[in-house]
């Protein structure tokens, strides 16, 4: 893990393509803006859990439930 200490108004790049500004810094939070390409995802680290656990759970198999005469994927 890197760790970097940063100013309002300084950046972090991450590649060619990814910019991080820091926009604000208030007590503890700090704000910034995110420049990417659009097939970049970028999610809080909330969320992308919840989608990972949602993940999660739509892969685990339901008990008596059969998929032999499914029709083929395309």
């Amino acid at each position: 893990m890197l760790v970097l200490t940063r100013k309002p108004k300084q950046q972090i790049m991450i590649g060619d393509d990814i910019v991080i500004h820091v926009v604000e810094v208030q007590g503890d939070n700090v704000r910034i803006a995110i420049e990417a390409p659009r097939n970049v995802k970028i999610y809080r680290g909330e969320i992308y859990r919840a989608i990972q656990e949602e993940n999660q759970k739509a892969a685990v198999p339901v008990p008596g439930l059969d998929l032999s005469r499914a029709l083929p994927l395309k």
